[in-house]
């Protein structure tokens, strides 16, 4: 299998994408704010800073927008959907972050998806750090992305 960011010497490259249909994309992802019971039921009852869930939901949707000034390679996309669910859940304890991104291009929007959750779940630490410096972000993962020329794709459980 070729790595598509490396031309024919080895050298990293921007993906030429001028020739591909644009299609409907659409990709998920997800991941885990790991917190003490104590620290979860600050962030479901306004911490000091305010709505964590709010103000990371809010992050999320502006690190999907800003993906190609933070990931060299990547394409600015013309975003049509940023979506981020936080749920609270008192097993883990923690916070699940999904993100949904869509667009209709010539490219797919897996890396957006991935910085939405990252920016979020980081949003979620800097706003709780002063109650529990010992969180843990985990478990960042593509769910599944729709569209193009490679297809679908699913995640196993």
């Amino acid at each position: 299998m070729s790595l598509t960011h490396f031309d024919a010497a080895g050298q990293a490259h921007m993906v030429d994408v001028s020739d591909k249909p644009s299609t409907a994309r659409e990709a998920v992802a997800e991941g885990l704010v790991i917190m003490a019971p104590e620290t979860l039921a600050l962030a479901q009852g306004g911490a000091a800073k305010g709505d964590v869930m709010g103000v990371a939901r809010l992050a999320g949707i502006m690190g999907a927008k800003r993906t190609a000034d933070l990931i060299p390679l990547c394409h600015p996309l013309p975003i049509t959907k940023v979506a981020l669910d936080l749920v609270p859940d008192p097993a883990l304890p923690g916070i699940r972050v999904t993100a949904t991104v869509r667009t209709a291009g010539q490219t797919g929007v897996e890396m957006e998806a991935l910085t939405a959750v990252t920016t979020a779940c980081l949003t979620v630490y800097d706003m709780l750090k002063a109650a529990e410096k010992g969180m843990r972000i985990e478990g960042i993962r593509l769910l599944r992305k729709t569209g193009g020329k490679s297809g679908n794709y699913e995640a196993n459980p």
